[in-house]
């Protein structure tokens, strides 16, 4: 035997070694059965390759992957009453969620242009603070006017803290939030891409979005900064997406999620905020965080709550749906047993391979008596509405990766003119949409089965 036969052999005993340690693992991992299966073959069949994406894009809700990173904790105040709190709302609180607060003021932005301008007047109306997180910071028109405002408010003495996601504005330069740095204020960015790959973080991405301001207003919802999702005019092809404007109690939980973020990947730390809220309107609303620093899956166990209780109609808006086998098996059984289910998507999204992804299980949601309605264009909003009784709006796509690993939130609201409004909005969305996902070919149903093995990868 040579040499390099004996090396080879070695290295394969290694590798079968490493393969169980990390099988051992992922078993040990509360993830969805076709998750687990997923990553099980990925390792055994073509370990070389499945054992270094693992290290790198494996990572779910561990102590070990989350790092330092500590659970969020939400000050409780004006909550209402746990005897008047829906299912829904108690069922949060198990998970340790302050229930729904009263006395918010909640305005939706229901286009790009009117997001965009509640932005720039929240920027530029600040009087002590502006905190900024996003997923997406472009360098285009968009962004560089955001840039310009934050700056100038930061020379003006307004502290600035930004915290962008590595991986969503990896092609964010240093040198376009250069000057937001010179006049005063602070940029970081979350878990980046290109340190320390093989710790698993990067699979854990920070898809939350909220602006807030003076720690008393915050703009949130489903939209990035860039030219696509928010303008001051028009432009045909700006994605559909939903965010909205909030005051009142329920900001405080927003400040709080925010200051954890930014401690985590800084260490500063800007302080727990303890001042009170003027009570600021009508709405009751709930803020519900998910992700590796929230114990258990609210954003999940929510939607399939909500799915499991609806008695007359349960209404999806996302721009991605690829759920595991157990929200689709309730949704499916959501349309046998009478509901109005209608779930929007775009006939076309941004990732082919979510689209292919995404087809059997719309098929077998519309078989049982579920609608499906394709959005003309792409729409990237979140939102759900149930019975007429909760809406959300959120950052949460319906699929595996913002449901149990990124860093996410959603609002609910459990008031009746910001449900119909929402309603509304979802409304004009079904005019411009077709009905019905048409049937495939044997290939595409070849190609549509194959993706979907590898869904929980994704």
């Amino acid at each position: 035997m040579t040499h390099f036969d004996i090396i080879l052999h070695l290295l394969i005993i290694a590798g079968f070694i490493l393969a169980i340690i990390v099988a051992s693992n992922i078993l040990r991992q509360r993830r969805t059965p076709a998750g687990t299966i997923a990553w099980l073959l990925a390792i055994f069949l073509i370990p070389y390759l499945g054992i270094p994406l693992y290290f790198i894009f494996g990572g779910r809700k561990t102590r070990r992957i989350a790092g330092s990173k500590t659970n969020i904790h939400l000050p409780s105040a004006n909550i209402i009453p746990q005897e008047k709190a829906t299912m829904l709302d108690m069922m949060l609180r198990a998970y340790k969620i302050p229930g729904a607060t009263i006395g918010n003021k909640l305005d939706l932005c229901n286009t790009g242009e009117e997001a965009y301008n509640q932005l720039i007047n929240l920027i530029d109306e600040a009087e002590k603070s502006i905190l900024l997180l996003t997923f997406i910071l472009a360098e285009d028109e968009i962004g560089t006017e955001v840039v310009k405002r934050i700056a100038k408010r930061a020379k003006e003495g307004i502290t600035v803290r930004v915290l962008l996601d590595g991986l969503g504005s990896m092609h964010t330069k240093r040198d376009f939030l250069q000057p937001i740095v010179d006049a005063g204020g602070k940029i970081a960015f979350f878990n980046p891409v290109l340190k320390s790959p093989f710790h698993g973080r990067a699979n854990l991405r920070n898809h939350r979005k909220m602006l807030i301001t003076d720690e008393k207003r915050v703009m949130a919802g489903g939209t990035n900064i860039a030219l696509e999702y928010i303008g001051p005019t028009p432009i045909p092809d700006r994605w559909k997406d939903l965010s909205f404007v909030l005051e009142g109690p329920a900001v405080k939980h927003y400040s709080s999620i925010f200051v954890s973020d930014w401690e985590y990947v800084t260490g500063e730390n800007l302080g727990r905020l303890e001042n009170e809220f003027e009570l600021k309107g009508n709405s009751t609303v709930q803020i519900v965080p998910s992700g590796p620093d929230v114990p258990g899956d609210p954003m999940y166990d929510m939607i399939l709550t909500a799915t499991f209780s609806a008695r007359k109609s349960l209404w999806i808006v996302t721009p991605y749906f690829v759920p595991d086998e157990t929200l689709e098996q309730a949704l499916s059984l959501a349309a046998h047993r009478g509901i109005d289910l209608r779930i929007i998507v775009p006939e076309k999204s941004n990732h082919r391979l979510t689209d292919l992804a995404r087809g059997t299980y719309l098929r077998d949601i519309q078989h049982a008596g579920g609608n499906i309605y394709l959005y003309s264009k792409m729409v990237h909003a979140k939102t759900m509405i149930v019975d007429n009784m909760v809406a959300s709006i959120g950052s949460a796509n319906m699929d595996m990766r913002s449901l149990f690993l990124n860093y996410e939130i959603s609002m609910l609201t459990y008031s009746y003119k910001e449900i119909a409004d929402t309603k509304k909005w979802i409304e004009k969305l079904m005019m411009d949409s077709k009905i019905g996902v048409p049937e495939i070919g044997k290939l595409r149903n070849i190609a549509e089965g194959v993706v979907r093995i590898i869904a929980p990868l994704l």
